[in-house]
């Protein structure tokens, strides 16, 4: 059997199991998606979204890609939140970044890929602002920790500034904007102290959360 017609095999598998135990469970998702998290992670395959929240499917809108970056000018991400906040009404946007993150070890060795370092120069662009803290830090391990650390913050802040977050703050909508961290040792979430349910939070509540670091 391929690789390929593996995963088909594993996917009536998994089908068959979820109808055993809730027969209804494929109808009912299939007619509705009222998600209150919007989860805004990395591509690394180490990090499903899901799974790590014990949320089942039709319980977070995701939206992923390498290391977890909210860049003003990416349409894809920016269509994501606003269908998330605009249509779906959810109510958290979590940014989650993970500790050993390959993108961000990439962006923090000037390593040399293709057409992904022009993805990752916003990465670097973090690195170089907050240069002073990386360079106190112990060693090389430490110094990548803190800016996955560093990345979630201002990835979290990015989206705070959007205009689509901005406006539904404007209009009295209930909406917060979270910054997590994921350790692929332990399974665990750290939360990075960023939570943000208006425009006037955004910079102290940063502020307090690299401080913190």
């Amino acid at each position: 059997m391929s690789d390929i017609e593996t995963l088909r095999k594993n996917n009536r598998e998994w089908a068959a199991r979820v109808t055993a135990a809730d027969p209804s469970f494929f109808q009912t998702l299939s007619r509705q998606q009222k998600p209150r998290y919007l989860w805004i992670g990395c591509s690394d395959s180490r990090v499903p979204a899901n799974e790590i929240v014990g949320l089942q499917p039709g319980e977070l809108f995701v939206h992923r890609n390498v290391s977890n970056l909210v860049v003003h000018t990416d349409l894809n991400c920016l269509s994501v939140i606003q269908y998330a906040v605009e249509v779906l009404r959810v109510r958290h946007v979590i940014v989650c970044g993970h500790y050993g993150c390959g993108g961000i070890a990439a962006a923090h060795a000037n390593s040399t890929l293709g057409l992904i370092d022009n993805w990752l120069r916003h990465a670097q662009d973090v690195a170089a602002k907050h240069r002073a803290l990386l360079d106190r830090q112990p060693g090389e391990d430490a110094r990548l920790a803190r800016l996955c650390e560093l990345n979630v913050i201002e990835q979290a802040a990015n989206v705070a500034q959007t205009t689509i977050v901005q406006q539904a703050w404007a209009r009295g909508q209930e909406l917060t904007v979270h910054g997590w961290i994921y350790a692929l040792t332990d399974g665990l979430l750290r939360d990075l102290g960023v939570e943000i349910s208006s425009g006037r939070e955004l910079a102290p509540v940063c502020e307090r959360a690299i401080a913190a670091l």
